[in-house]
């Protein structure tokens, strides 16, 4: 039978989703990168569901990668490696990409992967305590699958920074940074749950274009971009019309 690393629970159109592997501090090992994958791309098919939290149970919000995996991902099994590989990159952007908005509670080890995680969500609510980076060139291993929503979330310099060099981050200076929204002592999860229940009380039509159209502006030129932007003010008026 296969483990249960993903606990979901849900709270008036507000889904929790719970890394649940707290004895390797929430380490992405294929069993809980698949699961959670799955938790998240779920939220796009229940009806019911208006905004999600992920979080992390125990002492970390994520360890990253389970390095223990990685005697078994060699060049010779070239194909469980891209698999892998893969796996992880799904998982990285699949809640920017979510019509639902997501937002982390991160508090402890928030690192690599893990960091990666909480950068993909829309919203991030820190724990006091927290040590946020990415150590992978400590470990001998290169920070890759990190470094595209790194760089967008930070700039080129700041970025560069951090993964080069490893440095952990506590709670403040990621808000400094703009990696995090708030900060919080103590437990990170309520004020997430509050943050999430005021999305859950948008409509949801209007939410999921909000969403679709903030990340896609962001790739956009100038001149396309406020064409879009037309385009969905002008769809909005339906929305209104339906709703009144």
């Amino acid at each position: 039978m296969t483990e249960t690393l993903v606990n979901i629970e849900d709270r008036d159109g507000v889904r929790i989703i719970t890394m649940n592997r707290p004895d390797k501090l929430n380490a992405l090992n294929t069993a809980l990168t698949r699961q959670l994958l799955t938790a998240l791309e779920d939220l796009a098919e229940a009806p019911s569901v208006r905004a999600a939290v992920i979080r992390g149970e125990g002492r970390g919000f994520c360890a990253g990668a389970d390095l223990s995996e990685f005697k078994d991902l060699t060049p010779e099994q070239s194909e469980r490696v891209f698999e892998r590989a893969d796996l992880t990159c799904r998982l990285q952007s699949v809640a920017s990409q979510s019509p639902v908005p997501v937002v982390a509670a991160i508090h402890g080890a928030t690192v690599g992967g893990g960091a990666g995680i909480a950068l993909g969500c829309d919203m991030v609510v820190a724990s006091r305590g927290l040590k946020f980076g990415y150590p992978e060139t400590k470990h001998g291993i290169v920070p890759a699958l990190v470094m595209t929503g790194l760089q967008r979330a930070l700039g080129r310099k700041a970025a560069f920074e951090m993964v080069s060099l490893g440095r952990l981050i506590d709670a403040d200076e990621a808000k400094a940074l703009g990696l995090v929204n708030r900060v919080v002592d103590g437990d990170p999860l309520p004020l997430a749950v509050e943050i999430a229940t005021a999305w859950a009380e948008i409509n949801p039509r209007a939410m999921t274009s909000t969403k679709q159209l903030f990340y896609r502006v962001g790739e956009l030129p100038v001149d396309a971009a406020m064409a879009v932007g037309r385009d969905t003010n002008a769809l909005m008026r339906s929305f209104r019309t339906q709703n009144s």
